[in-house]
C-alpha cells in the first residue's frame, strides 16, 4: 500500500490544452478511476473552459463488509447502516491523498476556486468529507448515491471557506446498497449546518442515469461559469 504522503495513480483526461479548471472524481468501492471515465464526452457545453478530469485509483486494503477480500477501497468498511463504527483512520488518509491530488492542480496552476470534488458511493463520502474541510474555496461539491462519513465531527472540524461552495447531491429512489434514508439523513444535517444543496433523486438503482449525467454537465457548467 502507498502512505498517504504519496501521490495516487491516476486517469486524466483533458477536455482540450492547458486546462484551467479540474474535477476530481473518486469512485466506488471495488472499482478504480476507469468506472466513471466513460462519461467525460458527456460533460460539456458550448463554451465550456478546458477541463482536466483526474480519476484517482484508491489503494487496495482489506473490506470487512466483504469478508476481508482485499479490493480498491477508500477506507474500511465493518456494516452497511447509519451510526455503526467508521473507519476514522482511513477516511482521514484517503482525505490526505485527495489534499495532495488538490495541490498537484494548484501546483500546475488550477486554483482551488476553479477545482470541483465529485464522487459515487465511498468516492461521494470522501467527496463531502474532503471538501467540506478544505481550507480553500472549491467551485462545487457532486456527491452521488453516498453519504455523509463521520458526520458527528463536521461540525467541529468543517471550514468556513466551504461554507457556500454549490453542492450537487443525487440518489436513486431504488437503491438497495445505500439506501435513500441515508443519503436523506446526510441531506439534513448538511442543510442543518446551512449548506447550499442541489438535491435530485432519480428512479435507479445504487448506479448512474443519462438524466442525472445531463444534470451535472449542467451543474458544472454553472459552477465553473461563475468563476
Amino acid at each position: 500500500m502507498t502512505s498517504a504522503s504519496e501521490l495516487l495513480d491516476t486517469i486524466e483526461l483533458d477536455t482540450a490544452p492547458n486546462p484551467t479548471h479540474a474535477v476530481i472524481w473518486m469512485h466506488g468501492l471495488g472499482a478504480d478511476g476507469n468506472d466513471f471515465a466513460p462519461i467525460v464526452p458527456h460533460l460539456s457545453w458550448p463554451g465550456a473552459p478546458a477541463i482536466r478530469f483526474v480519476f484517482p485509483h484508491a489503494q487496495v486494503r482489506p473490506v470487512t463488509i466483504n469478508g476481508g477480500m482485499p479490493m480498491r477501497a477508500w477506507y474500511d468498511i465493518f456494516q452497511m447502516a447509519a451510526g455503526v463504527r467508521e473507519d476514522s483512520a482511513g477516511i482521514h488518509a484517503s482525505a490526505r491523498q485527495i489534499e495532495a491530488l488538490i495541490a498537484r492542480e494548484n501546483a500546475r496552476g488550477i486554483p482551488a476556486a476553479n477545482i470541483v470534488l465529485a464522487g459515487f458511493s465511498q468516492g461521494c463520502a470522501m467527496t463531502l468529507h474532503t471538501g467540506l474541510r478544505h481550507p480553500e474555496t472549491l467551485a462545487g461539491l457532486i456527491a452521488l448515491s453516498g453519504y455523509l462519513p463521520l458526520a458527528d465531527t463536521l461540525a467541529a472540524e468543517r471550514s468556513p471557506a466551504n461554507q457556500t461552495t454549490p453542492i450537487f447531491m443525487a440518489h436513486g429512489t431504488q437503491d438497495p446498497i445505500v439506501i435513500p434514508a441515508r443519503a436523506e439523513t446526510a441531506r439534513r444535517i448538511l442543510d442543518s449546518l446551512g449548506y447550499q444543496i442541489e438535491w435530485r433523486t432519480y428512479p435507479m438503482p445504487h448506479s448512474v442515469c443519462p438524466q442525472e449525467i445531463a444534470d451535472i454537465a449542467v451543474f458544472l457548467k454553472t459552477v465553473m461559469s461563475a468563476q
